[in-house]
């Protein structure tokens, strides 16, 4: 029988991301000393008193179906938490709860944009956002940029993209996977342009307090008036609260665009676990003293390969300022990021996600969300690497 793939399907690139850490996970499970750089998770355990409170659920019997866009409890969590940290003030209904920070995106994209519609990505970006865009029918309009500019892009460089199709800016800072963190004037301005054209923007800040030396994060919907009503912002308690199995994220959108995605997700993936959830509302009304330690130990970590990896010939690399990766530009290697990582794991057994998966082929993503002495050894194998080619 020939099975029907449907186009949207069959167009898609599978996450590389996910691929390069599976195939790590498989060499250690033959027993092979492996130096994993792939997954965009903290090492860190979820802090106790979430994880107290999810038991506590379970073992009250909270098993059941909730509301499909969350509960009323930790929507207004949510809630509180974008009053709280970014001056912003939702009512409930425009929050949704969804399962993780990579649901919300897609149903940002899925619920706003159709075939003949463009959005605009700029690259390095987070793989999946032009999988997402392909899979509602729209088209990805990709904005290069350079470790020249720290990976950002211009007010007049997306002013010069934006067509009559333009519905979408996907705005992801800090950024995975280069960690660029734009200043608030620079991300105000961008958003300036799109308010001005007409264009939505859908900002990624699930990174928000990952930052170093000073970098500061202001909400892009927080400049404005006009900001707050072009901006649907897409979050989770993936990274700040190393929460990635949890499968929780959540979304504040103007209401018109709230309902919309309520009514996808009713018919998609209907309630996120709903004991989940009460972990959730610890994470975000509980105690945030894990932090503070964390940022320290992801800081060490980050100075220590940021200053190996300039030392590496045919290696350089701009320092990131937020999130835990570094984003190193292979090109005085010879070699494009595909064929290097390739390389890379057969011969040295460390792996490393191409930055042809984010649209840069002349770099290579390392995430520091592991241990220093990881770190040390893997750098060790990537310096050794590179001087013997």
């Amino acid at each position: 029988m020939k099975y029907p793939i449907s186009t949207r399907s069959a167009s898609l690139t599978p996450s590389l991301t996910l691929a390069i850490d599976a195939k790590a996970k498989a060499l250690k499970a033959e027993g092979q000393d492996v130096v994993g750089f792939g997954a965009g998770e903290p090492d860190f355990d979820t802090p106790q008193h979430i994880k107290d409170a999810a038991v506590a659920a379970l073992a009250a019997g909270f098993t059941k179906y909730t509301p499909s866009s969350g509960t009323p409890e930790l929507r207004q969590a949510v809630a509180d938490k974008f009053k709280r940290d970014n001056g912003l003030e939702y009512k409930s209904s425009q929050i949704i709860i969804s399962c993780g920070g990579k649901h919300s995106c897609f149903n940002v994209i899925f619920a706003t944009c159709q075939e003949g519609d463009e959005v605009i990505i700029p690259a390095p970006y987070w793989l999946s956002y032009p999988e997402m865009v392909k899979l509602a029918g729209a088209q990805p309009v990709i904005l290069p940029t350079t470790d020249k500019t720290e990976f950002k892009i211009t007010p007049a460089q997306l002013r010069a993209a934006i067509t009559p199709r333009t519905r979408l800016l996907v705005f992801n800072s800090p950024s995975n996977p280069t960690g660029s963190v734009y200043t608030p004037e620079e991300a105000k301005a961008i958003g300036e342009v799109c308010i001005e054209k007409g264009v939505l923007i859908m900002s990624d800040e699930i990174y928000e307090h990952l930052l170093y030396d000073g970098a500061r994060h202001q909400s892009m919907a927080s400049f404005s008036r006009a900001h707050y009503e072009h901006t649907v912002i897409v979050h989770g308690l993936a990274k700040a609260w190393s929460m990635t199995g949890w499968r929780i994220g959540f979304l504040a959108a103007p209401q018109p665009i709230a309902n919309a995605i309520d009514a996808v997700q009713s018919h998609s993936t209907s309630n996120p676990t709903s004991f989940a959830q009460k972990g959730a509302v610890a994470a975000l009304n509980g105690p945030q003293d894990h932090l503070k330690p964390w940022m320290a130990e992801f800081d060490k970590r980050r100075q220590y390969a940021w200053d190996r990896l300039n030392k590496i010939p045919g290696l350089s690399c701009v320092n990131s300022k937020g999130a835990f990766y570094l984003f190193p530009n292979i090109s005085g290697t010879g070699l494009k990021s595909t064929d290097f990582c390739a390389r890379l794991l057969e011969q040295e057994k460390v792996a490393a996600v191409p930055g042809i998966a984010f649209g840069a082929d002349d770099y290579i993503r390392l995430s520091y969300a592991t241990s220093l002495a990881n770190i040390e050894k893997g750098l060790d194998r990537i310096e050794k690497f590179c001087k013997g080619r």
